[in-house]
């Protein structure tokens, strides 16, 4: 990211998303502090909890109380930048560590600019701490439709709570774009995404912690869900993307024909959408900026530019 920012001068570089169980609060400030004024101000703060398996298990990092850990990271990460001392006492955090010979220290470099927070958040509880303390919210597993429900509703409690509204947050939803030239194509692209859509459901995460498990569920398929993180949980990965329908895919992905894309970035604007990631498809990367390139005409097209 420090590469791109010296080497660019438009573009917005984002760390979507900083796991907090791989560095402290201070080392996540001082690298975004870094990038900011490398970028002159065009870096975003992406922060992301992960799950127990990765943060224990590849880590060894205590997952517990993961709410209080992210809301704690985002109060010192603003402290830090600041230029004042850091002192902090929390349930997770105490800056500087009591009954030693430390005392509060500052860092030597200070924030020019301001460093948007966004976080990836999926539970209930997260999602109203978004809404208390974030600039943004980087959504995933999102189906419209069902979106009131399962995140916005949790948004706007936070938002509420502080006397926020919709409008203090930006709404920064991400999918898989990919474009069918005609309908054998289509089908391909969509039995492709089964497997992987099945690896979400039933092995990210553990038997009885899957966020986006839950997200599913939240959104009207609660019992597909259970069965396909069942099957892959037991080693059946095949008969887990057996029971992954098509509508889950298309849902949760912008994929189709230019026209379907179209059509779902309109949904996605109308429901509250600001900002849209991509994650466009291809097998090289001049194939990936092809389909970025298309889908970003695309959304030029749509109407009232409320998507971008």
């Amino acid at each position: 990211m420090g590469y791109l920012a010296a080497k660019t001068e438009r573009l917005l570089l984002g760390s979507g998303i900083i796991q907090l169980g791989t560095r402290t609060p201070v080392a996540i400030a001082r690298a975004a502090i870094t990038l900011a004024q490398i970028s002159q101000g065009r870096f975003l703060l992406g922060l992301g909890l992960s799950g127990p398996q990765v943060i224990e298990g590849l880590h060894g990092v205590p997952f517990a109380r993961p709410l209080a850990r992210m809301r704690e990271t985002v109060e010192i990460v603003r402290r830090a930048a600041s230029g004042e001392k850091i002192s902090y006492s929390g349930r997770e955090f105490q800056l500087p560590l009591p009954g030693g010979e430390a005392k509060p220290m500052r860092l030597s470099t200070r924030a020019e600019h301001d460093i948007p927070v966004y976080l990836a958040t999926l539970s209930p509880k997260m999602l109203h701490l978004t809404g208390e303390i974030a600039d943004g919210w980087l959504g995933t597993s999102f189906v419209p439709e069902g979106a009131k429900e399962a995140y916005f509703d949790h948004l706007d409690q936070g938002l509420a709570a502080v006397g926020r509204t919709r409008a203090d947050l930006d709404i920064c939803q991400g999918a898989e774009v990919a474009f069918a030239d005609d309908e054998d194509t289509l089908r391909a692209m969509v039995a492709g995404r089964k497997k992987e859509l099945a690896f979400s459901l039933g092995g990210m995460g553990s038997a009885t912690t899957n966020f986006y498990n839950n997200a599913y569920s939240r959104q009207g398929w609660a019992e597909v869900a259970a069965d396909v993180r069942t099957r892959w949980q037991a080693g059946d990965r095949d008969g887990a993307a057996g029971l992954v329908t098509d509508e889950m895919v298309l849902a949760t992905t912008l994929i189709g024909t230019e026209d379907m894309v179209r059509e779902r970035l309109r949904v996605w604007r109308d429901v509250g959408v600001d900002t849209v990631r991509f994650y466009p498809a291809g097998e090289t990367l001049g194939a990936r900026l092809a389909t970025l390139g298309r889908a970003i005409e695309v959304v030029r097209d749509v109407e009232d530019g409320a998507a971008r």
